[in-house]
């Protein structure tokens, strides 16, 4: 496909071209020029959109899409359709479907459904068969038919020996091990942060200690076994520190934070909403503020949105029966864009995550094959359920000031544009 983007913005810290505007000719999805002005003389389409920037494409490290076994959810069509809508232009598929995906046939049924199609999608397969945290799933097998990292989603390994023993093994073909940051015994089946808000409402707490004890708990593992570790979606002040103090160290590390832990706090609790009911909890002021320095000075490595379709069934609901979850792919640059630096945010949605996660890192520059996302980054307004492109309708962030527009995604060869 051909294309000419015109007085563009790019934001690509790997780019010769970063911080300026320029027009970008694409012909047969390969950057053929960059230049302050190109004459379109072979009349191709042509884009030209009020304050245009574009970076490499985003990708999301933590996607949830249903299929298989709960497509009522979402399925993988519609679910990789909401991506390009939202920006990405890759996506890491969580295994918390029906069955789990524990065995290369499972990797490998995701990999074929997703071919085609201009959003790339990622396997995370999981770190134990069935997701019962007993014993480890195939992870080799695995890895070779595609599975990016492993992981449980949402649910934390609590038999130490059996992290230590992964993080061991995956070495052997250079796996990613991911652990997700919470004590079972002391989170205990709570609902929302322990605290004020918590005590305030009735509500079953989980202390941010729970999530800290683990953390440090796979930190010692880590600098006894070596290997490499990921923890996903951390939430909390103490969280960061510990994971500075082992990037100190030199432990091979990395964390990520999601979109909604940057922008809300359990204030929003109030209305018992269960839109706000998210693993791990919301956490207080104090928290989402650490979680912003974190970013900014590099200790947290990515963003990501947790997407998470939860059909009404199960968050229509009271409060503590309510699965965890909310929807966040639509949302996502909007609300991270409006409470950290454009730059910084670009940077922890594309080239932080693709390095981690050993996916080939495009840039914008001649010769390159065009991977990019178009959006206005000033654009302000109020996020409705018009804005919303999922079978799920679970957003927290519906009625919240947003600031920053996608305009749409070239990958693969393809355009879209909303």
């Amino acid at each position: 496909m051909n294309l000419l983007i015109k007085s563009a913005k790019i934001i690509d810290r790997h780019s010769p071209f970063h911080l300026k505007t320029q027009d970008i000719l694409i012909e047969n999805g390969k950057i053929t020029e960059i230049s302050s002005t190109i004459k379109n003389i072979n009349n191709i389409k042509e884009i030209e959109l009020e304050n245009l920037h574009i970076s490499v494409g985003w990708f999301d490290t933590s996607v949830s899409f249903g299929e298989p076994g709960f497509e009522e959810r979402e399925n993988l069509p519609n679910g990789l359709n909401v991506a390009a809508k939202s920006g990405f232009t890759a996506v890491a598929v969580n295994p918390n479907t029906y069955p789990v995906i524990d065995n290369k046939s499972a990797v490998e049924f995701l990999i074929n459904k997703a071919k085609g199609n201009i959003v790339n999608l990622y396997p995370i397969a999981n770190l134990t068969q069935q997701a019962s945290g007993q014993e480890i799933a195939e992870l080799f097998d695995m890895s070779n038919s595609g599975a990016i990292a492993f992981s449980d989603y949402n649910k934390s390994i609590s038999n130490a020996n059996l992290m230590k023993i992964a993080l061991l093994y995956a070495q052997n073909f250079d796996g990613l091990v991911m652990s997700f940051p919470q004590n079972n015994s002391l989170s205990n089946n709570g609902v929302a942060n322990e605290g004020a808000m918590s005590t305030k409402l009735g509500l079953k707490g989980i202390p941010t200690v729970a999530e800290e004890l683990q953390i440090a708990r796979d930190l010692f593992l880590l600098e006894y076994t070596g290997g490499k570790l990921h923890i996903p979606t951390i939430s909390t002040e103490k969280s960061v520190k510990l994971i500075a103090e082992a990037k100190k160290k030199g432990l091979n590390v990395t964390c990520s934070v999601s979109a909604h832990h940057l922008f809300l706090n359990d204030s929003e609790l109030n209305e018992f909403d269960t839109n706000y009911k998210v693993k791990p909890p919301l956490r207080e002021k104090t928290d989402l503020n650490a979680l912003k320095k974190g970013i900014v000075n590099g200790t947290i490595d990515m963003i990501t949105s947790d997407h998470n379709p939860i059909d009404i069934e199960n968050k229509k609901v009271e409060f503590e029966n309510a699965k965890n979850g909310t929807i966040g792919m639509e949302s996502f640059f909007g609300a991270i864009n409006k409470v950290l630096p454009l730059e910084k945010t670009i940077d922890c949605i594309t080239n932080s995550p693709r390095m981690r996660f050993k996916i080939e890192n495009p840039t914008i520059a001649k010769g390159e094959i065009a991977n990019i996302t178009l959006f206005n980054p000033d654009t302000e307004y109020v996020f409705g359920e018009e804005n919303i492109f999922s079978t799920s309708k679970n957003s927290a962030f519906i009625g919240k000031q947003l600031k920053g527009k996608v305009y749409g995604i070239f990958a693969n060869n393809k355009f879209v544009i909303n």
